[in-house]
This record gives C-alpha cells, structure tokens and sequence, in this order.
C-alpha cells in the first residue's frame, strides 16, 4: 500500500542500491510510512537530488501531508525546493532561534538579527529566494600554527 503511495511499484522490487536517489528517497519515505506514523522526520531529503527529483519528493511530501494526515518535520540547507510547502519555518543560528511562517522569517531584517551580520534575502522572478550573507572572515588557528618567526606549542629555544 505504501509503495503504491509514493510511486514506486514499478522499481520497488530492484535492491535499493539499483535506484536512482529519486527512487531510493522515495522508497524511505514509504518504509517510514509503513507504521502509520503521525510525525515525519526527514533529514535533507533533497540532498544530492537533481532538480526534477528534488520537486517530485517535495511534492510526495506535500501529498503524504495532505493526504494521509501526517505532520513532518524537515531539515533543509535550501528552501526553495519546499517553499511552497511550507507552513512554518526554525531557522538555527549562533546559538540562536527564529521561528514563524517563511515570510517572516525568511527576510534581510530577521536573518541579519539572528546571524548579526547583514543577510539579504532576494526575491527571483519566478520565486525562489537567494539568501547572501557577508562572507566569513578566514580562520586564524593560533593554538595549531607557530607565529612566523615564533616557536609555537612545544617548539624548543
């Protein structure tokens, strides 16, 4: 029943390693699904999933939501695949927490709050969203790397 939920009656017998990431996402979602649950955790379901296969699981999800009932909870470096799904938004940063619909958090004024840095969140024409921060300053690692001319940790004089 699960298989046929999510599409994939028609490779669902190919050991998983023989499938596509579509077609292996897939094919987790439906042996998540098979205990009934009433909360998804999905962990970067998208990840290495080529654009046609990132919105054809975003929209199993939807339809998984819709129609069986069940509350999913989505870890997702990039929103846009999902954004249209979305009825609520944690972004995690520095310690920190904002939560609400996407248009509230997902715009320049939260982000830069949460980060404390300048964020711009950018609108494209067809949608999707480009978040751009500052770019980090590069990592000085003073306790692995002697001072030049310096003997640094454990160096004899």
């Amino acid at each position: 029943e699960v298989i046929d939920l999510v599409g994939a009656a028609s490779y669902a017998h190919r050991p998983i390693g023989a499938c596509s990431g579509g077609e292996q996402q897939r094919l987790l979602i439906a042996q998540a699904l098979v205990r009934r649950p009433e909360l998804l955790l999905l962990d970067e379901p998208l990840d290495s999933l080529d654009l046609p296969n990132q919105a054809a699981v975003a929209a199993l999800v939807g339809r998984v939501c819709r129609e069986e009932g069940v509350a999913v909870i989505m870890v997702a470096h990039d929103v846009n695949p999902i954004l249209s799904r979305l009825d609520r938004v944690v972004y995690l940063a520095e310690g920190g927490a904002v939560a609400g619909t996407p248009a509230e958090v997902i715009t320049s004024a939260t982000l830069s709050r949460l980060y404390s840095t300048p964020i711009e969140v950018l609108r494209t024409s067809d949608g999707r969203l480009v978040v751009v921060g500052q770019p980090e300053a590069p990592a000085v690692h003073t306790d692995r790397h002697p001072a030049p001319g310096g003997g640094g940790r454990g160096a004899t004089r």
